[in-house]
């Protein structure tokens, strides 16, 4: 949802290379060249231009399974070089989101995504907000005295915007939105879908926090803080 987001304030053009999305397509060496070149050159010629990695620890992989067929480091050496490749004046940029960014080689990581954000699970607010938006959006019909928005939310607890999204999006087919005539739309229903994501657990999130603050922006986030916090001291002793 995030790189939508970006695309759409910016309206960019969008180019996934996402491992699943190229897997089979340009193949051997010359076919990535030239892959990597159209990018590159398109890119260019259709800026504002976003190039975006779903799962982009992948890429830097130490090991990777063998139940993988989507060979997800086929752009390890390439990628850093298109990134390189992109002067100030260029209107590009790479985005690339990850769940488990501490299971591959930092070094290679850090060299290709300049800035790394940890956005956190949303909360309560935000979700009750999310459902409503889409669901109305995509066209359902919410009677806030029988449809129980709060419990949805509730339920919701620790999964991620783009699970609840595509929740939404398989609950209410076109047949679906066509029965609420005759068949009241239920917080149950979405549910069934929700389920077939994995919501973000504790141990997940520590782990996140943990990797965060290793990194250059989560280190400078943290002097910036203990900065904060020597200056509110020495006020206090200046009070005294």
């Amino acid at each position: 949802m995030l790189v939508h987001a970006v695309c759409t304030e910016l309206r960019a053009t969008l180019f996934d290379l996402t491992a699943t999305n190229i897997v089979g397509k340009y193949p051997g060496k010359s076919g990535l060249n030239m892959l990597i070149h159209l990018v590159s050159k398109v890119g260019r010629l259709l800026q504002p231009s976003v190039v975006f990695i779903d799962q982009a620890e992948k890429t830097f992989l130490k090991k990777v399974s063998k139940t993988d067929k989507s060979d997800p480091k086929r752009l390890k050496k390439d990628l850093p070089k298109l990134v390189k490749s992109i002067a100030p004046e260029d209107q590009m940029i790479l985005i690339g989101s990850s769940r488990c960014p501490w299971e591959c080689d930092q070094k290679g990581l850090t060299q290709t995504y300049q800035k790394m954000l940890y956005l956190p699970k949303p909360d309560y607010s935000y979700r009750y907000n999310l459902w409503k938006e889409l669901i109305l959006r995509k066209g359902g019909e919410i009677t806030y005295t029988d449809f129980d928005l709060s419990s949805l939310t509730k339920i919701s607890d620790g999964w991620t915007s783009g699970a609840i999204s595509r929740s939404v999006n398989d609950t209410l087919s076109e047949k679906r939105i066509l029965q609420q005539k005759f068949k009241q739309l239920k917080p149950l229903e979405f549910v069934g879908s929700l389920a077939k994501s994995e919501p973000v657990y504790k141990e997940e999130e520590d782990a996140f926090n943990s990797w965060y603050t290793k990194t250059p922006l989560g280190k400078k986030k943290a002097k910036l803080l203990e900065g904060d916090d020597d200056d509110k001291s020495k006020d206090k002793s200046k009070k005294k």
